[in-house]
C-alpha cells in the first residue's frame, strides 16, 4: 500500500497528536514540519516566537521545511503534519484532512503542552499563526485558511480523542478501499 496523508490545521487543534495516532494504525512514517521546526529553533538557541521573527526575513526556513515536505511525500508511505502539508504534498498526497477546535480549547491545550498561562500561549499562538499566514501569502501565494484543497474538515473538539481517531481511520479505510489500496 503507497498511502500520503496530508494533516494541517490550527496550532493545538491536536493535528500532531491525531497525525501519531493514524502513522501507527496505519503502519506509516510520520514526518512533522513544526518538529522539523522546533528542532531548528533549538539548534539556533532560539524560542519558537524567535525564529519565527527570523523565518519573516529569511525565507530559506520556510523552504527548506517544504522542500522536506515535497521530497517526503514523494517517497510515500507518510503522514505529513504541518501547516502546508497538503499545499506541499499536493497531487501526491491522498487524504488531505484539516483539523480545527475551538480557540480557547486551543491556547489551553499549547499552555498545558508548553507549560505557559493561557494568556502567553494565546499571544504566541496568535503571533504564529498571524505570521506564518504573512509568511506563506508572500513566499508561495498560498492562504492558510482557504481550506478549499481539503477533503476533511476536522473538529477535535466533537468527541474523544479514541473516537476521533476511530472516525477518521474509518475515512481512510473507506478511501483506501475505493481507490483499491486496501
Amino acid at each position: 500500500m503507497d498511502l500520503v496523508l496530508a494533516i494541517s490545521g490550527l496550532h493545538g487543534s491536536g493535528k500532531s497528536t491525531y497525525a501519531r495516532a493514524l502513522a501507527t494504525a496505519f503502519e506509516l512514517r510520520l514526518v512533522s514540519a513544526g518538529q522539523i521546526f522546533r528542532r531548528i529553533a533549538k539548534e539556533r538557541n532560539l524560542t519558537l516566537e524567535q525564529l519565527t521573527e527570523e523565518a519573516k526575513k529569511n525565507p530559506e526556513i520556510d523552504r527548506l521545511i517544504d522542500e522536506m515536505t515535497k521530497e517526503e511525500a514523494a517517497k510515500g508511505n507518510v503522514v505529513l503534519d504541518g501547516q502546508l502539508s497538503a499545499w506541499m504534498g499536493r497531487e501526491k498526497t491522498d487524504v488531505k484532512i484539516f483539523f480545527t477546535s475551538p480557540e480557547n480549547v486551543r491556547f489551553e491545550r499549547i499552555a498545558r503542552r508548553d507549560k505557559l498561562s493561557f494568556e502567553a500561549a494565546k499571544r504566541q499562538t496568535l503571533m504564529r499563526e498571524a505570521a506564518q499566514k504573512e509568511r506563506f501569502i508572500e513566499l508561495y501565494g498560498i492562504d492558510p485558511s482557504d481550506l478549499s484543497i481539503y477533503d476533511v474538515i476536522f473538529d477535535t473538539n466533537l468527541q474523544s480523542i479514541e473516537e476521533n481517531i476511530n472516525i477518521l481511520k474509518e475515512i481512510i479505510s473507506e478511501y483506501l478501499a475505493e481507490k483499491g489500496k486496501k
